[in-house]
């Protein structure tokens, strides 16, 4: 059952979504009645196996696809009702971190974090010089200034799309599956940073991911996604304690549950070829 806020009630949602359902075909909904409230300055977590919508709930959120049926609230707007600058203006207060970076492999780290200045935002030379080495200091990698992305290790260069992706301070930020790939140490300085960005920028900010058991470390509130639809929300601790079967096969990493070892098929004798008749 789905309650009506991840905190308290006073807080003034950033993301609000409504009844929202989606599909990208009128015979198929990947999105079934989803109804979500995200409070300024939370970390929420959108969970679920790979495929259960959690993606396609981002694009809709960042006005990327509208909803077939309910609305998506962003920002204080409802997304359907934005033309093409509105859409813009919106999207001009977000920061996203995508799933491998997304750096430009042409750019240097000084000039991927320096893009979205340049282009959105006049400023002197000096000034965004200082801009964009308080975002890299920020990662921990001013010193990385001068390298080029195929330089980097992976880790480094999701903290450098982090730092662009932060750099004209968004108030809300989105990040998709930001822990794939990424060995031990990596991952550790990546959860670490989005907590304490979220927190020091002031931001709000949605994690889709499957990584469960790390993602609970980071996050204020989940709501748990499986076939397009929000099956189970709460605190990480109400999560982790959650008796709700697919949550808690998925949470632990059971191998019975909801989601069978075994791919249906027919039955085993009667599948072997050697088998009597």
């Amino acid at each position: 059952m789905q309650q009506s806020s991840p905190l308290s009630p006073a807080a003034a949602p950033i993301v609000e979504i409504q009844g929202v359902w989606f599909g990208y075909d009128a015979a198929h909904s990947v999105l079934r009645d989803i109804n979500m409230s995200i409070p300024r300055g939370s970390v929420v977590g959108i969970m679920g196996q790979s495929g259960c919508g959690k993606t396609t709930l981002l694009r809709v959120i960042m006005g990327a696809y509208l909803p077939t049926k309910g609305a998506a609230r962003v920002l204080g707007r409802a997304t359907s009702e934005l033309d093409r600058d509105g859409l813009y203006l919106m999207r001009r207060r977000m920061g996203m971190l995508f799933q491998f970076g997304a750096l430009f492999t042409d750019l240097s780290v000084y000039e991927n974090v320096a893009f979205p200045l340049r282009e959105h935002a006049q400023l002197p030379e000096a000034l965004l010089h200082d801009l964009v080495m308080m975002k890299l200091q920020a990662v921990g990698l001013r010193g990385a200034a001068g390298r080029m992305p195929t330089e980097l290790s992976g880790g480094m260069g999701r903290r450098v799309a982090l730092a662009r992706s932060i750099a004209l301070d968004p108030q809300l930020m989105l990040y998709d599956e930001p822990f794939t790939g990424l060995d031990p140490i990596s991952f550790g300085v990546i959860v670490r940073l989005i907590r304490q960005l979220n927190d020091s920028l002031g931001a709000t900010s949605i994690i889709v991911t499957h990584d469960v058991q790390e993602a609970l470390d980071v996050v204020d509130y989940v709501y748990f996604m499986a076939a397009g639809r929000v099956i189970a929300q709460g605190t990480p601790e109400e999560i982790r304690a959650s008796a709700e079967p697919f949550v808690n096969q998925f949470v632990n990493g059971k191998l019975e549950g909801p989601v069978p070892f075994h791919y249906p098929a027919p039955d085993y004798g009667a599948d072997l070829e050697l088998a009597a008749p």
